[in-house]
């Protein structure tokens, strides 16, 4: 394989644009750029694998299992193999050492080599991602192909840079005065810690799964992938198309292998506290995420929990934009996202506007306008909401509207092409800040498309409870809204020292629940919803270490 001759070129871009944090991606959005047979292909493809089993010659296959149910409705019909942990860890070491001799530049090559080919299948994916997670289609194309693969392959160019930051080699020579210097001969070589255990979510099977993946892969670990039960085909694409690159690059192709699970039999927990793995990637519940941090202490563990995301309103220049932008925040894939905002943050009495003062009542109600205009059109609404993902997400939608006052109903959509897709408008709920009761309800995540108008004493206590909240409950993303530069830097400054992420007065195509790979962090591992970030040094840096070799010159 010609990897440094097709892939080099795209790798030092790559670290070019980390350093820079400019806008770049090689992999494009635009369904028509992968040719004018690629839609078809990929559903065909798709279709294929529907009712059949997915093969990948992995060793100690014991069983078969699956269960996929797409939300849209139709069932998948795939199965799987099932693994005997104690045939298939001990194979997955086996190729360890050859994968560590290549080095860092090969690894990351191979690795590049593993996205471009996912990449030439995107429109594939996007059909296995949509039908997995309720994405709709364009959302599952987009974030499930291209903006995933930037993820996956900045994860690279990080992994790559933090392993070459010490030479391969050095000579040593100490002057020791009228005798002969001391000299030795020192080799450095980066070796991977040991197994690495994905652990994938329903939502954003890829997008939250790359990460992990590629850090792993290009730091020297085997990674075994555990996908969502709900959600394991693009991961079970995903290890085929890794296996195929690695066996055609001349490595173990146990590198990296699938671990797909019976109906609640919780792999995870088993896999979790087992010696052999020493990285764990998380997705997915505070629960969980806890429990491994606590529990998983041979492994180095990463995770993305929960948080409650909020927005602080107190005052814009431009209130139709603003208006705007927060319908569509809390509208795309039916705010199944762990960055969509859940709290806006208002003051009773009010806020001052481009367009005159408008009262805390009038806000609300100008938001909640705003999202029924903005999907007041089926066809709009089906491709800004997808499906809702699992029955829970329905339930907290459906009680959501007994916590408060509901300035915005939430309304049934038929999705023509499905209609067994349970497809629900957004709810926003009215609250006031100053009652106990209410408290307990927004500082409590409630995943899904329902958003709370909370009412504050003022845009000071606005403040006062975000930093509660990013402290207390840990935030993904914060927004907020202000034409002051004494509330801009106040704000900021909660957001410093409470290292959470911040968006400020977003009123056009770019949204406080989207973020771009090369540039913008996701997360920050430093509130309590994340103890990682993707993507930044320290999320690769401790899969590996040096280890060092001495000799007598």
């Amino acid at each position: 394989m010609q990897l440094t001759e097709t892939h080099r070129p795209t790798l030092d871009q790559a670290l070019e644009a980390i350093r820079t944090r400019a806008y770049w991606s090689p992999h494009p959005e635009h369904p028509k750029a992968y040719g004018d047979s690629a839609p078809a292909d990929g559903l065909a493809a798709f279709e294929a694998m529907r009712g059949s089993r997915f093969e990948l010659d992995q060793p100690g296959t014991d069983d078969w299992t699956g269960g996929e149910v797409s939300p849209y409705g139709p069932e998948l019909g795939i199965e799987y193999p099932h693994p005997d942990l104690d045939v298939l860890l001990p194979a997955m070491r086996a190729g360890m050492g050859a994968w560590r001799e290549a080095g860092p530049e090969t690894r990351a090559l191979v690795c590049v080599e593993i996205l471009s080919r996912i990449s030439a299948r995107t429109h594939e994916f996007a059909h296995a991602v949509m039908h997995t997670s309720g994405q709709a289609f364009m959302m599952a194309f987009q974030a499930g192909g291209p903006h995933a693969q930037d993820r996956g392959l900045e994860a690279v160019a990080y992994a790559y840079a933090e392993q070459t930051r010490t030479p391969a080699a050095a000579e040593w020579s100490k002057p020791q005065g009228k005798r002969d210097p001391l000299e030795l001969r020192k080799t450095f070589t980066t070796a991977g810690r040991g197994i690495a255990l994905l652990i994938g979510c329903n939502t954003f099977p890829t997008w939250n799964g790359y990460p992990g993946l590629f850090a792993s892969l290009a730091t020297g670990n085997p990674v075994l992938v555990k996908p969502h039960p709900r959600a394991v085909l693009p991961l079970a694409l995903t290890v085929r198309v890794a296996r195929e690159v690695l066996s055609e690059a001349g490595f173990d192709p146990n590198l990296v292998c699938l671990a797909a699970e019976r109906p609640g039999e919780g792999i995870a927990k088993t896999l979790a506290v087992r010696p052999e793995i020493k990285i764990i990637d998380y997705t997915g519940s505070t629960g969980f995420g806890d429990w491994l941090e606590a529990n998983a202490r041979q492994a180095q563990v990463y995770t993305e929990k929960a948080g409650v995301n909020t927005v602080v309103i107190d005052s814009t220049d431009n209130y139709k934009g603003m208006l705007s932008n927060l319908a569509f925040s809390l509208s795309l894939y039916s705010g199944q996202m762990c960055t969509t905002p859940q709290n806006l943050l208002i003051p009773r009495d009010g806020i001052t506007t481009d367009v005159g003062p408008k009262s805390y009542d009038e806000v609300v109600a100008d938001i909640a306008a705003s999202v029924g205009g903005l999907l007041g059109d089926d066809a709009r609404a089906n491709a800004l909401l997808g499906a809702l993902v699992n029955p829970d997400v329905k339930g907290r939608l459906e009680a959501a509207s007994g916590l408060g006052e509901v300035a915005l109903p939430s309304r049934k959509i038929t999705n023509p092409d499905f209609p067994d897709a349970v497809v629900r408008t957004p709810v926003v709920v009215k609250l006031d800040g100053a009652k106990p009761d209410a408290e307990s309800v927004y500082l409590s995540e409630c995943f899904g498309p329902v958003s709370f108008a909370v009412a504050v004493d003022s845009t000071a206590d606005a403040l006062e409870l975000l930093r509660r909240t990013v402290r207390d409950k840990g935030a993904m993303t914060v927004g907020a809204y202000t034409t002051s530069a004494e509330t801009e830097r106040a704000i900021e400054d909660v957001c410093l020292e409470e290292s959470a992420q911040l968006s400020l007065n977003l009123t056009g195509g770019v949204y406080v629940n989207q973020t771009a790979a090369f540039s913008d962090f996701h997360g920050s591992g430093g509130n309590p919803a994340a103890n990682a970030a993707l993507c930044d040094g320290a999320f690769v840096s401790n899969r590996f270490r040096v280890v060092e070799v001495r000799r007598q010159a």
